[in-house]
């Protein structure tokens, strides 16, 4: 029965953007019809601007963005879905609707006709020209704002570039390398048209100005919700620019961001890295991954009702307790492989299901509508983060190690997974590239399904092997820059900008 319904609602949702696809399409996240509008419309109220930015914010979320009407095109977190089952500690447990298939068997990122490679691609430059037409408004791009609300919006336009070039980097190019591949085309203005691909290098320098220019004019800024940017937002995304470039000059800035970021936020508690169950019931409620105010998250978005958000979205495709797609069939498990390296005194593996359980090896106890009904939620206000501050832990470790500075190393791993293991002594003995490793693989652990590890596993170079419950390609390893791990530039940029390998 609950296929026949489920099916039902597939029908409405799709009749219902089909009626509105022409017009849902050409709006711009700004809605504004062009830049010049909007900029004389920020001369007499520079206010104006405030709802073009917050048009960036909600593009994050919305089905559709990335220009097709799959249930697996929803924005940001989609594309982590995305890169968690590329990376492979997330696996397609089934294949009742379809979705996700071609990702799981790496067969959509070797092929340019694919909409999954085209969902990231639309949906990166399309929030690049949205905030492009911001920035235009202000002034252009070398326009030094003065006043408090154009660097606010400033500040914010610029980190949101260089967010959206920060994906398209990792996922449009095998690696920075030495910069002189050309990888992507750069827009710095909403007027610009077809522009060709730019070097790694001119794609970075430009992510590293807009993200320095943006932590100064956001130092003052105080932010309303958490689903806009501030000065710590920017910081953790340089941090993450400049850990995939990887100098040794890069590594000790990430050194310093990372360390204003712990000071700025706590670490995840215990209590809220996995639900404890008395029965069925739930006895910590802050766990469950699914409250934007939770203290550790930094950058995360509300949702609510009015925003009508259900099938389409990373609740409906990764959540038991969420009327969707895992609940009817397709459900999203950890690497088995993963999960037997996890310690057996480590918290976070009763995150997952045992693997001989009812819902084996599904997160049911990471992230789960608070009222753990299966298949209960219908219209999701569960909330979604962006990015915690667990991440910047991890970094921390990991640049002090990038360093050559092991004992600092340790001493901030052995910190942090003390709160989620009970005996730590073993990473004492770790040192170099054993202790990189170690900081790896937690990094995978904590940040499983919130599409990290794969920006890990870019900037670690490192190898992965599937585990055996993967329907695809189980046993078989692949390393970090193989073809199959690499979207390829789709189709339509590919036939509608003729200046792209210029």
């Amino acid at each position: 029965m609950k296929l026949k319904y489920l099916l039902s609602l597939v029908v409405v949702a799709l009749a219902t953007l089909t009626g509105c696809k022409k017009d849902f399409l050409q709006t711009q996240p700004t809605q504004f019809v062009t830049a010049e509008s909007l900029a004389a419309a920020a001369k007499q109220d520079p206010q104006l601007l405030n709802g073009s930015i917050a048009g960036l914010y909600t593009t994050m979320y919305t089905w559709g963005v990335g220009g097709t009407t799959g249930h697996d095109d929803f924005g940001q977190k989609g594309v982590d879905i995305y890169t968690d089952m590329l990376e492979s500690d997330m696996v397609l447990a089934a294949l009742n609707y379809g979705w996700y298939m071609l990702i799981a068997r790496y067969q959509a990122t070797v092929d340019f006709t694919r909409n999954e490679v085209y969902i990231p691609w639309r949906y990166y430059y399309r929030e690049i020209f949205g905030a492009n037409t911001v920035i235009d408004a202000l002034g252009g791009t070398n326009f030094v704002p003065t006043t408090a609300t154009a660097m606010a919006t400033m500040g914010q336009a610029k980190a949101m570039r260089a967010y959206a070039y920060f994906y398209l980097s990792q996922l449009y190019a095998k690696e920075y390398g030495d910069g002189t591949k050309k990888i992507i085309p750069i827009y710095t203005s909403a007027s610009q048209l077809n522009q060709p691909k730019s070097t790694a290098k001119d794609v970075w320098d430009l992510m590293v100005s807009d993200l320095t220019q943006s932590i100064t004019l956001l130092g003052n800024y105080t932010r309303a919700t958490k689903d806009q940017v501030d000065k710590n937002v920017a910081k953790g995304l340089l941090a993450y620019v400049l850990a995939a470039r990887g100098t040794p000059a890069d590594w000790a800035q990430v050194l310093t961001f990372t360390g204003d970021i712990k000071a700025a936020y706590p670490m995840t508690t215990k209590a809220a890295t996995v639900a404890v169950l008395n029965g069925t019931t739930v006895t910590n409620p802050e766990s469950g991954f699914n409250n934007v105010a939770t203290p550790s998250w930094m950058w995360g978005v509300d949702l609510t009702v009015a925003q009508g958000i259900s099938l389409p979205s990373f609740w409906g495709q990764i959540d038991q307790f969420t009327y969707s797609y895992t609940w009817a069939g397709d459900p999203k498990t950890i690497d088995r492989g993963l999960y037997d390296a996890i310690h057996p005194d480590d918290i976070r593996k009763n995150q997952f299901a045992a693997p001989t359980a009812t819902y084996k090896l599904q997160p049911i106890n990471k992230f789960f509508d608070p009222a753990r009904i299966s298949g209960g939620q219908r219209v999701i206000i569960t909330d979604e983060v962006y990015m915690r501050s667990d991440e910047f832990y991890l970094m921390n470790a990991e640049a002090n190690a990038r360093l050559g500075q092991d004992a600092a190393a340790r001493l901030a791993l052995s910190t942090y997974l003390s709160q989620r293991i009970t005996d730590v002594s073993y990473l004492n003995n770790l040192s170099g590239q054993a202790l990189l490793n170690e900081i790896y693989f937690q990094t995978r652990v904590e940040l499983w399904g919130e599409g990290k590890a794969y920006l890990a596993m870019k900037r670690n170079k490192a190898t992965i092997t599937r585990g055996s419950n993967h329907l695809f390609e189980a046993g078989n390893s692949f390393l970090y820059n193989d073809d199959k791990l690499t979207f390829q530039i789709p189709q339509a940029e590919v036939l509608n900008n003729p200046n792209l390998n210029n």
